[in-house]
């Protein structure tokens, strides 16, 4: 699940719960809601973590010149 579709799964959520007036019967819309918000923002932590975890900082490689040498000796 990418980021972009928890981003859409937290928007969904809020729609359903604050911004919707909608009865269904047998099924609580406010419940969905707060169910699709808590799997997006779910989503979201463990997205950004694995993301964290790709990432490889890589120390610059520094070339050695004949000077440098020279002090080594």
């Amino acid at each position: 699940m990418g980021l972009g579709v928890c981003i859409i799964l937290i928007a969904v959520g809020a729609i359903l719960t604050f911004a919707s007036d909608w009865e269904v019967e047998g099924v609580n819309l406010d419940l969905v809601g707060l169910i699709l918000m808590a799997v997006g923002i779910i989503g979201t932590a463990v997205y950004t973590s694995i993301l964290r975890r790709r990432r490889l900082v890589v120390p610059p490689t520094t070339t050695v010149t004949d000077n440098d040498r020279r002090d080594l000796l």
